[in-house]
């Protein structure tokens, strides 16, 4: 049998214990996002807005797949609380099968990227910022294979509980993938000099590592023994289909919450020029280090609420759902105040040094102000982020999706064309300023959504006729409450 959790751990211990190294793998995504995107803007605006524009066009494709693979983590915790962890495998390897799938998919929407970037940039006239960001999304799109891989067996990692995988893969990924930037854009260690191109291509490279190490260890002998790694690699049409039914709406909403953002960057807030472009990609860069860290701990709410789930105690995991966002809350407040303050040096940070006076201090004025924005709806992003990851671990994806899609088209699109129409006059602010009424109201839903109390009915996996799991909890749970303790 598999390793089970100390049982002397409090619920905040038993969280943080999970979360952690989740937690720290989002914050080595964000860092190596950071350097990439500070690299890419000592070579000026118009390759900083490439590289954000050819990136979400990319990861809009991958994180549809990405979404619906969320529901690994749910299938594999549940089937853990239940005593079943010879099943968990299997959802790994189906979940490879579907990355595979959905990578040779991916191929021809890349090559029709260069009209749809021609079409969005039709009134800049600037065949060089077209032409990047379509190369940067298609070489991401081309190693995109690994990426997929590796997000699924990160799944299967969350939902048994051993989270440290998934952060040691990333870690090591993350650092070489700064290492190949260096050399590829700028030219060093007799590399060539390819600029934006040698970005993506060393994001490529890396992701394969990040593949390497999980693979490499969900088929050693020890998880082998624990969960029959090896034995469970054909095609499960049955598990296929568990992963689409809980899966697709978080496929759905994930891809086109990205497609939004995307449209919302790349159009709205680029139809500005490339100044405001770029300002809108620094104050997101920025924005990533509040909900990174946040999603990781999301990650390991959905498992821990899966796993305790499974057991049939439905009310730990309303207790571990709403201390999960008692600590994002305390994290991104701290981190919005911080925005606030130093907003000015926080984006003058990534314009380059050789900037004109003019561009700089352009760059400086409109992410200043989206960085306040952004301040605006941390708690609420906090809240919204936990608690769709707790939904997602009770196996409620269908209302986050279908709410997720009515508020990203009503309120990031249409309120950001309306203030491009009738307020011309903020620029690139105003879409931000529709995009925060957006995140403000994701998370005020997703609260509606789980103290209501609907997650309660869900049944994914019977219960096994085994001996209970013990629960990792030294404490009694509170009594059962609608909302947070």
């Amino acid at each position: 049998m598999p390793p089970r959790p100390p049982e002397n751990l409090s619920p905040l211990r038993e969280l943080l214990r999970q979360a952690a190294p989740a937690m720290a793998a989002m914050a080595s995504y964000t860092a190596m996002q950071f350097v990439d995107a500070r690299m890419v803007a000592e070579l000026g605006p118009r390759e900083l807005a490439a590289q954000g524009n050819g990136g979400i066009a990319a990861w809009f494709a991958v994180s549809t797949t990405v979404g619906v693979l969320f529901a690994v983590n749910t299938f594999v915790a549940q089937n853990l609380g239940a005593n079943r962890p010879e099943r968990c495998a299997a959802y790994a390897w189906t979940a490879l099968w579907m990355g595979l799938i959905a990578w040779l998919v991916m191929l021809p929407y890349a090559a029709a990227l260069g009209p749809v970037f021609a079409w969005m940039h039709a009134g800049l006239a600037d065949p060089t910022l077209i032409r990047l960001e379509t190369d940067y999304a298609r070489i991401t799109l081309a190693g995109a294979l690994f990426t997929l891989w590796a997000r699924a067996l990160g799944q299967f990692f969350y939902g048994v509980h051993r989270p440290i995988v998934v952060l040691a893969s990333a870690v090591a990924a993350n650092l070489l993938n700064v290492f190949l930037n260096y050399a590829l854009i700028f030219g060093h260690f007799g590399a060539p000099a390819l600029g934006v191109h040698g970005a993506a291509l060393g994001t490529v490279l890396a992701g394969v590592l990040e593949f390497a190490i999980p693979m490499a260890l969900f088929l050693s002998p020890r998880f082998n023994a624990d969960y029959h790694t090896r034995r469970a690699w054909r095609w499960s049409g049955e598990k296929v289909r568990d992963i689409l039914r809980i899966g697709w709406p978080g496929g759905v909403q994930t891809g086109n919450e990205m497609f939004c953002w995307w449209l919302f960057m790349a159009w709205l807030v680029g139809s500005f020029g490339a100044a405001h472009n770029a300002a809108g990609w620094i104050g997101l860069r920025w924005m990533t280090v509040g909900f990174m860290p946040a999603f990781g701990l999301s990650q390991a709410v959905t498992a821990v609420v899966g796993r305790q789930i499974g057991r049939g105690d439905h009310d730990a995991a309303n207790h571990r759902a709403w201390l999960g966002v008692r600590v994002a809350m305390v994290y991104m407040g701290a981190w919005a105040a911080v925005m606030v303050v130093f907003r000015a040096p926080m984006t003058d940070f990534f314009v380059a040094g050789d900037a004109s006076p003019e561009t700089r201090a352009e760059v400086v004025r409109v992410g200043s102000a989206i960085l306040v924005c952004c301040a605006v709806f941390q708690l609420f992003d906090a809240l919204g982020i936990v608690l769709m990851g707790a939904l997602r671990g009770a196996g409620d994806t269908v209302w986050p999706g279908v709410v997720t899609m009515i508020l990203s088209w009503t309120l990031i699109l249409a309120l950001g064309y309306a203030f491009i129409r009738f307020a011309p006059q903020l620029g690139g602010i105003g879409p931000w300023i529709a995009a925060t009424a957006y995140i403000v109201a994701l998370g005020l839903a997703m609260c509606g959504r789980w103290m209501g109390g609907r997650w309660r009915t869900i049944r994914l996996v019977e219960p096994s006729s085994g001996p209970a799991e013990p629960t990792p909890n030294a404490a009694p749970d509170p009594a059962p409450a609608p909302g947070p303790a």
